[in-house]
């Protein structure tokens, strides 16, 4: 259809700064190859600029370069059958489905499929998510805990860090605004209360005793930061710890509790790393500590005799980061208890502005609260899958921690629970002189080194936050165990020349 000649003024206005509707004077015409882009490094949001995320910095940035021409190996999962069969919920008409799908696989996608508007995971869902999804979610809460959970109280979400943005954003008004955070802490933290305009308020773990976390450093940080004028909001415990593995007892999470409770701080509790007690819940069954067992702080909250309006929580889940590791579904949910119903409206607004999260994650995260129990059709094979997982995860750990505290002037923790490991390495004076006059950390210079020479990635510590003047790095225990020697083989070699090469 020709354009009228209304629309073609306001077309040419657009190019030359014409008002169409007014007399016509005299313009300029603009310029289309102005020297100056219209946006620049210097012309974005500072808070963008303030803010880093090591696990997706610089040293994984090489790696990448490095690794174009590999190929991924995708594994397999026993809850890949019911998401298969909700997104194509065709197959559950052919007669052919009966064989290659367990009997309680086609079951559970049939029951979710009612529970979906229209029956398609392509649709949108309630902004907090599908109510049904969030009754089964609500159940393994309860089941896990052992004191009652409302399907309300829960936010479905794409992963953990949509939940933890949300947060953010409710809770931080200005920088005179500050969070308790671990140190080290898993980015996501640092980052985000960046990008929303807040402070970052450290307290440190206390490396000499496992990363633990000490009340009195709490009390010390606090009084530190309202000293300065900073209103603290909210206290953020990861457990177990990213990057440092550790698993809370039962008694410190108590003090935690107590802490917030008495000095009028929203507890955010990151709960994406553990699975031993019950079922597969992030990190909640990767406990590799036989005298240590994962307590939900909601648990600990009701079992001291907090009610569901004595103390703002806030529960982080994933679905990536348990044995299961489906990261790229990203589901997850928050569950939020002590707030007031008008709070938990303005929730419900910033969560209607994303309109909802994907619907596969949503399913993904009911499932992994409520797997296959005995009886199922898929039962054993699911069993047999978990176990054998979570014992290799084990091994691997194990063998990893021993040969980092096999290296010349390297420590590494005990390994209790989640995916990592954060030995600490004290560094020769004249490699720190050479990651200096590299404009680099002196612990981003040791991993650079090691990626280039041996194709091994490990983060920064100086990504995760550290005590000044120390220096440490993340390493997972996620390379398949057969590869694990050969990693062990490498490092060992590597750190071994690049001491020699900077021996004071």
């Amino acid at each position: 259809m020709r354009k009228s000649v209304c629309q073609r003024l306001i077309a040419i206005a657009s190019v030359v700064k014409l008002n169409p509707y007014s007399t016509p004077r005299s313009y300029t015409v603009m310029a289309s190859n102005s020297a100056t882009p219209p946006v620049t490094v210097q012309s974005l949001n500072p808070k963008v600029l303030k803010c880093e995320y090591a696990v997706r910095g610089e040293i994984v940035s090489v790696a990448q370069k490095l690794q174009q021409d590999l190929q991924a190996n995708p594994g397999s999962h026993p809850f890949q059958e019911v998401l298969a069969l909700c997104d194509h919920p065709a197959l559950l008409d052919k007669r052919e489905t009966n064989t290659l799908f367990s009997a309680d696989s086609i079951k559970r996608a049939l029951m979710i499929l009612d529970q979906i508007p229209g029956r398609a995971t392509g649709a949108y869902s309630h902004s907090q998510g599908i109510k049904g999804l969030r009754d089964t979610i609500a159940s393994g809460i309860e089941a896990r805990d052992g004191f009652p959970a409302d399907p309300n109280d829960i936010f479905l979400t794409d992963g953990a860090s949509p939940g933890v943005h949300m947060m953010m954003q409710l809770l931080i008004r200005s920088e005179n605004d500050g969070i308790l955070c671990p140190i080290p802490q898993y980015p996501l933290y640092s980052a985000s209360i960046a990008l929303h305009g807040g402070t970052l308020v450290r307290y440190y773990l206390d490396e000499a005793t496992g990363w633990g976390l000490e009340v009195s450093e709490l009390k010390k940080q606090l009084e530190a930061a309202r000293q300065k004028g900073i209103t603290v909001r909210a206290l953020v415990a990861i457990n177990p710890g990213n990057p440092t593995g550790q698993v809370l007892d039962e008694e410190n999470q108590r003090q935690i509790v107590d802490f917030c409770k008495k000095e009028g701080l929203v507890l955010l509790a990151d709960e994406e790393d553990i699975h031993k007690n019950f079922f597969l819940q992030v990190y909640q069954e990767n406990i590799y500590a036989p005298d240590k067992k994962f307590h939900s702080f909601k648990k600990i909250c009701r079992s001291m005799g907090y009610g569901d309006k004595d103390i703002p929580l806030v529960s982080f889940q994933s679905v990536s980061k348990g044995y299961h590791g489906e990261c790229g579904k990203r589901g997850g949910y928050m569950e939020v208890t002590g707030f007031s119903s008008q709070v938990r409206e303005q929730f419900y607004k910033v969560a209607s502005v994303n309109l909802c999260s994907n619907i596969s994650g949503q399913i993904l995260a009911s499932l992994v609260m409520s797997p296959p129990k005995v009886g199922d059709e898929s039962y054993d094979a699911y069993l047999c899958e978990r176990d054998g997982i979570l014992k290799s995860l084990a091994r691997r750990a194990k063998t990893l921690e021993d040969a980092f505290n096999s290296l010349e002037g390297v420590s590494c923790n005990k390994a209790e629970g989640a995916m990592y490991l954060f030995p600490q390495i004290k560094l020769p004076k004249k490699a720190i002189k050479a990651a200096e006059e590299a404009k680099k950390a002196a612990d981003t210079y040791y991993a650079i080194r090691l990626l280039n020479a041996t194709g091994v990635v490990m983060v920064p510590g100086s990504g995760f936050g550290q005590v000044p003047g120390t220096w440490h790095f993340r390493c997972t225990i996620l390379p398949q165990e057969d590869k694990i020697p050969a990693i062990v083989s490498q490092l060992t070699d590597f750190h071994t020349s690049f001491m020699n090469e900077f021996r004071d």
